[in-house]
């Protein structure tokens, strides 16, 4: 008989449930064993639903002392001395921040909450959030009179909810900053410092002028931390241990191939990379949701919508395409100010950029998306942002035609398209070649097949190439020119060496884009002949 399999843990960050319900649990307590003997001061940044409530509530655990919640893990058989200390844990998720006041309010409420949970009268004076929090500090210290352990997840959450929304709000994120400014200060305070055993903060972004980022000199990030690159995530390795019976199970029950299944998981949900050192991971949640549900499909962005990151991409008039192969250094990852936001190091941090590749001789950074998943998403709202096309459902009719080397079916469907678009969303200066190409390429990526755009050959770049299991589509734009100068200039610059011998079709396109008419006016396919 075949053993029962644990359920899988979706949306579950509390550790103790886990482990008294027999959910499966992705042992990362070797990397926490690490953290809690080598230092103090932690802070890590990781994008939502990738674990970092689970992996709070699995310290918070661990310093209550709860051992035999760890049997058959790592750290149970470890030689960590168990021992039960005081904690102080909040959670920003719960904590309202509509404005500094009721940011102010809910602090307290939260502290004294925990006050009441460890029989300490609570604090009721209307002191500065400074004064107030040390008070619980102090009085948790002297009942226990041991060392306190602070754990804050999602440390952000006050100021990033704000983010992207129009001055005012912009306002409330900088004044909620202030007040979180002031209360995270207390954490440097000399007489807190030695009442304190371990801190450990979450967050997606990491903003300056936030005291634990200028004050806390002893503050470790392990964001970009080769140590622990996968402290969160689930690697191949982890996935070949714990989740081979979960694919079998899957293919089984399907009637498909487990290899072709193992590839398919990968490419949509695999490929994070957070250090320089190349450990790659599976998002946790849509890995998870896809093994239980039996279908491969985009979980993580529906969790929720990046409205911030979309509305300060407009804002900044960047250029879609250029996130398939952005470079950075390390500075670029640095903290940053509210009010001068870039979107590189928000991208990253939240999970839409990663870490492709590594140059450790230039120590430059070469990022793009991780995966199928958010590509195919973040770029489907993308399109609906630009485009006014909130619903769109012909992407699967653009995506089965190219796929089917059909490719004037496609390029039909796509105008289409842009004929639906509202006039009053294309203005006149923005109305261009690199308007028209972006509108392309987000159509494209939307739809669910690979498109890749400049690619730089031997003798000029390549507007877009798009590759399918069978062909690759070798494309040229022009802008209120003729579709045949653009299968002129690639066949004279021959773009189409680099993969003439890889054993697929090779078809060349030009399209031409009338600014007049907002769409394409014509096109020319031509299929390559290779000996």
């Amino acid at each position: 008989m075949n053993k029962k399999l644990k359920n899988l843990p979706i949306g579950i960050s509390d550790f103790k449930r886990i482990r008294e319900n027999e959910y499966l649990y992705i042992d990362k307590t070797e990397g926490i064993y690490e953290l809690i003997s080598g230092g103090m001061y932690y802070f890590l940044s990781r994008p939502r639903r990738f674990g970092k409530s689970l992996l709070v509530s699995t310290l918070y655990n661990i310093f209550r002392g709860k051992k035999e919640l760890f049997k058959g893990l790592y750290i149970y058989d470890s030689d960590y001395e168990w021992e039960e200390y005081p904690i102080i844990r909040l959670d920003f998720n719960g904590i309202s921040n509509t404005n500094p006041e009721m940011l102010n309010d809910d602090i307290r409420i939260a502290l004294n909450r925990i006050l009441k949970q460890e029989e300490i009268e609570p604090v009721l004076n209307n002191s500065s959030i400074q004064t107030f929090f040390t008070e619980v500090i102090i009085r948790i210290y002297e009942k226990y009179k041991k060392s306190i352990v602070f754990l804050v997840d999602e440390y952000d959450k006050p100021i990033i909810s704000h983010i992207g929304k129009g001055k005012e709000e912009l306002k409330i994120a900088d004044k909620n900053r202030e007040l979180l400014k002031d209360f995270y200060g207390v954490l440097k305070e000399i007489d807190v410092v030695t009442k304190t055993r371990f801190v450990f903060i979450t967050g997606i972004t990491k903003f300056s002028k936030v005291s634990i980022f200028s004050e806390l000199n002893n503050l470790t990030d392990l964001t970009m931390n080769k140590r622990y690159c996968d402290i969160l995530g689930i690697t191949e390795d982890e996935m070949d241990r714990d989740l081979t019976p979960y694919i079998e199970r899957f293919c089984k029950e399907e009637n498909i191939n487990c290899e072709e299944l193992r590839e398919e998981l990968r490419g949509y949900y695999n490929g994070y990379r957070f250090s320089s050192k190349d450990v790659r991971v599976y998002n946790p949640f849509s890995l998870f949701t896809a093994l239980e549900y039996h279908s491969i499909e985009n979980y993580w962005f529906e969790t929720g919508t990046p409205t911030f990151l979309i509305n300060l991409i407009k804002k900044q008039n960047i250029y879609i395409p250029e996130y398939e192969k952005l470079k950075a250094d390390e500075y670029m990852f640095s903290t940053y100010e509210i009010s001068d936001l870039s979107t590189l190091p928000l991208m990253f941090q939240s999970g839409y950029l990663t870490i492709r590749d590594y140059d450790k001789r230039l120590r430059l950074y070469e990022l793009g998306y991780p995966n199928k998943e958010v590509k195919e998403s973040f770029t489907k709202n993308l399109f609906a942002e630009y485009s006014g096309l909130k619903r769109n459902t012909k992407y699967a009719d653009v995506r089965v035609n190219i796929e089917d080397g059909k490719i004037e079916e496609a390029i039909e469907v796509m105008k289409s398209i842009f004929s639906e678009i509202p006039y009053t969303l294309m203005r006149e200066d923005m109305i261009n070649e690199l308007y028209f190409h972006m509108m392309f390429y987000l159509i494209i990526s939307a739809s669910g097949v690979g498109i890749t755009s400049e690619i730089l050959t031997a003798k000029g770049r390549i507007d877009a190439l798009i590759e399918t299991r069978d062909r690759y589509y070798i494309i040229e734009f022009k802008c209120d020119q003729d579709s045949s100068k653009a299968i002129q200039q690639i066949k004279e610059k021959k773009y189409y060496e680099p993969y003439k011998y890889r054993g697929k079709e090779i078809v060349l396109i030009g399209i031409n884009f009338s600014t007049e008419d907002k769409n394409i006016s014509d096109y020319k396919i031509e299929k390559l002949r290779t000996k």
